[in-house]
Order: structure tokens, then C-alpha cells, then sequence
């Protein structure tokens, strides 16, 4: 098994989990607009590409006049309340601080908007783990376009084969096969349901599975 050198993490669903806050940021903005609320797992089911994708699929294509407004609004309560419930998954940051003290370059690339995964990486303490971070709106092109993990190698200077994609979703897969780079898959996050349509190079169900892959089987757990 392969020991990779940059590994490159998607945020929600992966690194940390989100849902309630942004389930809690999503009827926050439907009670504004007089809607009906969503269940956490109605709104869990919407997330990975973005906040505007998040606002269009809560809105429904019949009230697609009400996006901007309804970004606007999940937004501005999002940025104050992003750190209530979201915590690393367990596990995670003993990951990362191995990972860290074995030499390894660790970024993240996410479709989240790059303020906000700063507030989150830096509120949980982790976001001095991390070389490059790049959100949704860093470039002109966000996942499973590649452009983002091309900028990360070209900050890092580790090569293709070195590189290991770490997602939760269809849409990370998609992007490291577009990249070339090795994938893994987590289950413990918001979108394995399309690892079948898109299948990862590893697929692990835990943070020490995760480790695993990671650091290679000679390591210590």
C-alpha cells in the first residue's frame, strides 16, 4: 500500500462535520422566506456542491426567483453561527498531527466558499495543519473541475503520483480521476451513496482505516 506525501481533504463530511449548522443556516433562511423547514437529513442530502447549489436544491426549482435573496440570508446567518455544532470528526486531528510529524503536506480543497472554511479550520484549531486551502469561490473553477488540485501540486511541488484525494461525495472522486491522482472514499460522511457510480482508489469506513491508507500498514494505529 502506497504512502502518499500530499493529501488533500475535502472539508464538510470529511475533515469535520457540519450538517446541523448547516441544516440550522438552511431553515433559518426558509423561515425568513415563509417556507416549510427541512429535517437535518433533507438538507445533508443537498450538500457538495457549494451554498448556492445547497439554497437552489432547498428552494426547488419552482422558487428559483428566491436563490439570491435566500443566499443572501443563509449566508449571513451561516458566518455567525458556523462554529455552534460543527466539530472535527473524531479521530481526525490525532490523523492530521501524524500525518503532520511524518513530513507529510496536508491542504484542502472543498466547494465551500474560502472565508468560511477558513473560520471553520481556524475556530477547531486545525487550520495551521494545512500548506494551501482552497474554497469554492479561490479559483475560477471549483470540484470535480481539477483546477484546484493542479494549483495545489503546483504549491506544494509533489507530483501526481504522490497524491492522495480524501473525500466523502461522487464529486471528490470525480475530481481526482479528472486530476489523475489516487482517491479515497470515507462512509462516515454526506454522499457515499455515489462511491457506486464513481468508485474510489481506497474506501475506508473509520478515521484508523483512514490512517491506514494514509501512512501505510508497517505504522502503529
Amino acid at each position: 500500500m502506497p504512502r502518499f506525501a500530499h493529501l488533500i481533504f475535502d472539508l464538510d463530511g470529511t475533515l469535520v462535520d457540519t450538517k446541523a449548522d448547516l441544516a440550522a443556516a438552511t431553515n433559518h433562511m426558509l423561515q425568513e422566506l415563509g417556507l416549510p423547514l427541512l429535517s437535518v437529513a433533507q438538507v445533508e442530502s443537498f450538500i457538495g456542491l457549494g451554498a448556492r447549489v445547497l439554497i437552489e436544491r432547498a428552494l426547488g426549482q419552482e422558487r428559483a426567483h428566491l436563490v439570491a435573496e435566500g443566499f443572501t440570508l443563509f449566508m449571513d446567518y451561516y458566518d455567525a453561527h458556523l462554529l455552534d455544532r460543527t466539530r472535527p470528526y473524531p479521530g481526525m486531528e490525532t490523523l492530521l498531527t501524524v500525518a503532520r510529524d511524518q513530513g507529510k503536506c496536508l491542504s484542502v480543497l472543498t466547494n465551500k466558499p474560502e472565508q468560511p472554511t477558513r473560520a471553520i479550520l481556524s475556530g477547531l484549531g486545525l487550520l495551521d495543519y494545512f500548506s494551501a486551502v482552497i474554497g469554492g469561490d479561490t479559483l475560477s473553477k471549483r470540484k470535480p473541475d481539477p483546477q484546484g488540485v493542479f494549483v495545489l501540486q503546483q504549491a506544494v511541488g509533489h507530483a501526481r503520483i504522490e497524491t492522495l484525494l480524501i473525500g466523502d461525495s461522487e464529486i471528490d472522486m470525480r475530481t481526482g480521476q479528472a486530476a489523475g491522482i489516487a482517491t479515497c472514499g470515507v462512509t462516515w460522511g454526506f454522499g457515499h451513496a455515489g462511491f457506486e457510480t464513481c468508485p474510489p482508489t481506497f474506501l475506508v469506513e473509520t478515521v484508523p482505516a483512514l490512517r491506514q491508507v494514509v501512512m501505510g500498514p508497517s505504522l502503529s494505529p
